[in-house]
């Protein structure tokens, strides 16, 4: 939680300079304190809904000790659901019309699995329009994931994504290049981010309509940006949720892919991800595979109990304390009535009073 400027000490005016979240006094007791309501749209294939939901809600609960969290999830009805994960969403989700009445603080937007060259194209792209437009008005601030992120700002600034005509894929060296941001304050100023995508919008793409790169690798490109106004909408362009085994998942499906002839080579291995170790026990296993395909003999089981304590997580502290400061700011600027975006007098233009 912030600190208060109580007495006018010159350190709070030196703390605030380099980034640092202080209040006001009169602002503070002002402040309507209450718990926060934060929309999940989750457009994630069936397999990876649960674990999606689990990713984030980790990053939203371990950010702040003090306030409470009511996480609403919904998904859109336009795309294809097995019939075991529609009898879930029906137990479980609620309906988008119904949070429209109610209202939401913040919203976050998940990725999704893509099968169309141009994403309006794609199943979800009128449905998630719908919720991009009404958040616009309604959400105090909405964090966007990866393909989600390429599709808003695509709808918004007509910004378009370009194929890399490759994979980036596996974990990469970071640098903040607008460390004064409240979102990035008290983040180290070098830190990893996962990647895992087929496209990407560039620096210059973002800059040409206004909008900020407050993090960004020499290798992957930007990974957290942010709407003209600074704050609205939050861009990852990496996968900061993920969960420390996840890229080894992916590589497992990858492999499989292969065997079953669904992918002509033989997958690389994620970049800057697997320790020597960990890609010895791949390469072993890797042999058994190739032995069983030309013999016919029983496809071995992928290591992956003997991987798990092999593979560290390098990036989740950093982005808890990104969604902590993100969360932070949503709670001093959201309105009481959850329906409303911000307090009184509050620019929604320039909601952190930075431009």
């Amino acid at each position: 939680m912030p600190l208060v400027d109580h007495s006018g000490l010159p350190t709070f005016e030196r703390l605030r300079a380099e980034g640092q979240d202080i209040l006001r006094e009169d602002y503070a007791e002002h402040q309507d304190i209450r718990e926060l309501h934060i929309g999940l749209l989750n457009m994630m294939p069936d397999a990876a809904l649960m674990a999606t939901e689990r990713q984030f809600f980790r990053l939203v609960g371990m950010s702040n000790q003090i306030a409470q969290f009511h996480m609403h999830v919904f998904t859109l009805d336009s795309l294809p659901r097995g019939e075991t994960a529609q009898a879930y969403i029906a137990q479980y989700y609620e309906k988008f019309s119904d949070l429209k009445q109610k209202g939401l603080d913040a919203l976050i937007i998940t990725g999704a699995n893509p099968v169309q060259a141009n994403l309006e194209d794609e199943p979800f792209w009128n449905g998630l329009m719908e919720v991009v437009e009404w958040a616009q008005v309604n959400v105090t601030s909405t964090l966007c994931s990866c393909l989600a992120s390429h599709a808003i700002v695509q709808h918004l600034y007509g910004i378009r994504r370009r194929p890399l005509g490759f994979k980036r894929w596996g974990v990469y060296k970071h640098a903040l290049t607008m460390p004064e941001h409240p979102l990035v304050s008290n983040l180290n100023t070098h830190f990893d981010v996962p990647h895992s995508r087929f496209n990407q919008i560039d620096r210059q793409q973002l800059e040409a309509k206004g909008l900020k790169v407050l993090a960004e690798s020499q290798k992957a490109g930007v990974h957290l940006a942010v709407s003209p106004d600074l704050f609205r909408f939050v861009f990852f362009q990496g996968h900061p949720e993920y969960d420390g085994i996840s890229l080894m998942k992916e590589f497992r499906r990858e492999v499989n892919a292969w065997y079953l002839g669904r992918r002509p080579d033989y997958p690389p291995f994620p970049q800057n991800y697997f320790r020597p170790q960990v890609k010895a026990i791949l390469n072993e296993h890797r042999l058994h595979l190739e032995y069983a395909r030309v013999h016919g003999t029983e496809i071995p089981e992928f290591p992956e109990s003997s991987l798990i304590s092999l593979l560290p997580n390098t990036w989740r502290d950093t982005a808890k304390s990104m969604v902590s400061n993100w969360i932070g700011k949503v709670y001093q600027l959201t309105n009481n009535e959850r329906h409303l975006p911000f307090m009184d007098g509050i620019d929604s233009n320039d909601p952190l009073g930075l431009r």
